[in-house]
């Protein structure tokens, strides 16, 4: 049995998004023998038939992929899951981008593969030998925290026993960003 993720979403606010609640999707999906179909076809079916957002239709065909044991819960479309870490830091975005890169390419002895210091929010990313990734993505602190930024940091296309060893690597590699 694959086990499924507890909705974060109600029925009521799924309906009043949507049109539907989750398990009339489910039959209307199931209809379609949607099963058989990939991720991106799901969701394209939904917001092409159906009108549904492009950000529903995602959650909606991810819910329904999990219901019918497609994917198991944090299981990204390609099969792969992904672990993370974040930690808020004294520091302004721009440098403490500058910092987190110095960090991760310390770390993996990489310079990475792309960077953007001017975005909403600012991200890095390192493309690792072994197929695998790193994403540093920093946002402004919590409201009215001047002078603070969050830094979050992601390991793409991991296998599943990977997940805690990788959080658990995320956030000693963290621990060392000071402000």
């Amino acid at each position: 049995m694959v086990p499924i993720a507890p909705s974060r979403v109600s029925d009521v606010k799924m309906r009043a998004a949507t049109g539907k609640t989750r398990n009339e999707w489910f039959g209307l999906l199931d209809a379609e023998n949607a099963a058989t179909w990939s991720h991106p076809e799901i969701a394209d079916w939904l917001h092409r038939e159906h009108g549904v957002g492009q950000w529903w239709a995602q959650g909606v065909t991810v819910a329904y992929e999990q219901a019918r044991g497609i994917r198991i819960p944090g299981q990204q479309s390609d099969g792969t899951f992904v672990a993370g870490s974040s930690k808020t830091v004294e520091g302004d975005l721009r440098a403490t981008l500058d910092r987190t890169i110095a960090l991760l390419s310390d770390h993996y002895d990489l310079a990475p593969s792309a960077v953007s210091h001017e975005a909403k929010h600012p991200t890095a990313r390192w493309k690792l030998a072994d197929g695998t990734g790193v994403l540093a993505t920093l946002s402004r602190g919590p409201l009215g925290s001047v002078g603070r930024c969050r830094v979050a940091l992601t390991r793409l296309r991991l296998a599943p026993e990977e997940l805690e060893a990788e959080k658990q690597e995320l956030a000693g590699i963290l621990s060392r960003l000071e402000g």
